[in-house]
């Protein structure tokens, strides 16, 4: 327990060699909050996928946060209340992402004329990697000072954690065995090491050995008791992975270094994949800061123009992700322009046709309504103004979004506007499929491997829809999608 007070150190009692350490995790409060505060709203700063785009080697805003890190000691432990800054020079070694764990050190190396003392800073990581490190003067204090500790304010982005709940309940769960394609970058394979790391998942890392273990070597990434599975190229992965599946070798399957497509090609295989009668399709779980639950969002990766059959299946799939979440009936918004049908407007056609299809049994386990626009789907006061009358209108659990275009722009819109968070997996396919992007947080990618571990328990304990071990039709098989996002 923290101490009431916060004392210094006058300069006569610091000595050479005597240390302070301080460890903290990144948020995304934090990064928001650093970015209102300093008013440095540079997207290398903090935006991940663009700072990467750009070949930067970390968010530089975000490593700026570990040298806060630095100055808090400073200010508050040694030498403490009553310091003076002097300088700062600080190195940056490696970006930081969300999640991660820093723990900052301060080392006094010199003392010299009028009370200026020399300190060595570094920071690292939870892999005992170097994050930053650097030299810092300060003028420390002459005279004692004791002074009541403050305690910060809990100020965030977020309203809640909805993600919480999913670590928790799959902290209660035995890893899952999950077959990674093609791992042979710092993302994919950093990201299924860290889930294995966390006790999510249990790895057998698939494609070529020598440029799995060279990455692994580069970004410092443990292999110890890997099971690693050598194949020459990734077309090969995807296949020598799918055939895993099918033996019972493995129950997810985890996205690496290579195009979706080519992974769908191979699970969609007439005689060697592991397809069934559902259209697969992407589902977003996502932690948005201003809505009160969890939210689900189909589909926006995999599905460009989807018909009214393929909208069926979409609502199937993510109404089975939210049974996993554990919401036993989910409110299912069909989304469109409006919330009227109009004959002009197909989406409002196939929205109201979805719901005829829920009340005949032909989708089950949601509630479903529809045609609704964005504000009433999502917003009570909405709906009421425009006098909708319905269960799903306001509080909706899943949104139903037209089309590719739309959903993508919807939850780009709320990650990058709204500070949301999202995970998500593909659904139809025999195992859940988990798909990494270089712009996934450690915490979205973690939140992703959960809800896919989720979905394997669910799957072992029958829960699986009856038509899941059908053969899928040769004209529901998945158009590719242009984006590359997935």
């Amino acid at each position: 327990m923290a101490s009431e007070f916060i004392e210094n150190r006058i300069f006569a009692e610091i000595l050479p060699g005597q240390t302070a350490e301080l460890q903290r995790t990144l948020t995304r409060d934090d990064v928001a909050m650093f970015g209102k505060v300093s008013g440095d709203l540079n997207p290398t700063h903090m935006d991940e996928e663009y700072a990467r785009s750009i070949g930067a080697k970390g968010i530089v805003g975000h490593s700026l946060w570990a040298t806060s890190l630095i100055s808090s000691l400073l200010a508050n432990v040694l030498p403490g209340p009553g310091t003076r800054y002097v300088s700062q020079i600080s190195n940056f070694h490696r970006q930081v992402d969300l999640g991660d764990t820093l723990t900052a050190l301060i080392r006094v190396s010199d003392r010299r004329d009028g009370g200026l003392v020399v300190f060595d800073c570094r920071v690292r990581n939870q892999r005992d990697e170097p994050v930053m490190d650097g030299v810092a003067e300060v003028i420390a204090p002459s005279e004692h000072v004791r002074v009541r500790r403050i305690e910060t304010p809990n100020v965030s982005v977020h309203h809640h954690d909805s993600f919480a709940a999913l670590f928790d309940a799959v902290a209660r769960l035995e890893p899952v065995t999950t077959a990674v394609v093609h791992p042979v970058d710092q993302v994919s394979l950093q990201g299924a090491m860290e889930a294995a790391r966390d006790g999510f998942v249990r790895p057998v890392l698939i494609g070529p050995e020598k440029r799995i273990r060279a990455t692994a070597e580069q970004f410092n990434v443990d292999l110890s008791g890997t099971e690693v599975v050598d194949v020459e190229h990734s077309h090969a992965a995807a296949e020598r992975a799918v055939a895993l599946i099918r033996e019972g070798g493995a129950e997810i399957l985890m996205k690496g270094s290579l195009h979706t497509d080519e992974l769908l090609s191979a699970v969609l295989d007439k005689v060697h994949g592991i397809r069934t009668a559902r259209r697969i399709s992407h589902v977003f779980v996502m932690d948005v800061p201003t809505y009160p639950k969890l939210l689900l969002v189909s589909d926006a990766a995999v599905n460009i123009a989807p018909d009214l059959d393929a909208k069926a299946d979409i609502c199937q799939n993510a109404i089975d992700v939210a049974h996993t979440l554990g919401i036993a009936c989910p409110k299912v918004a069909i989304l469109s322009a409006v919330e009227t049908i109009r004959p002009k407007i197909q989406s409002t056609l196939d929205a109201a046709a979805l719901c005829k299809m829920a009340d005949r049994g032909q989708i089950q386990g949601g509630l479903l309504d529809g045609p609704l626009a964005m504000d009433n789907a999502i917003n009570p006061e909405a709906a009421r103004i425009k006098k909708i009358e319905s269960d799903v209108a306001g509080v909706a659990d899943i949104l139903i979004v037209p089309d590719l275009e739309s959903g993508n722009i919807l939850t780009k819109q709320l990650i990058f506007l709204a500070n949301a968070e999202a995970a998500g997996m593909l659904l139809g396919a025999r195992v859940p499929l988990v798909l990494t992007s270089r712009a996934d947080s450690i915490r979205t990618r973690h939140a992703s491997a959960a809800v896919a571990v989720l979905h394997a328990h669910r799957l072992r304990q029958g829960l699986t829809p009856k038509d899941l071990p059908k053969e899928l039709p040769d004209d529901k098989i998945p158009a590719s999608n242009p984006s590359g996002d997935a």
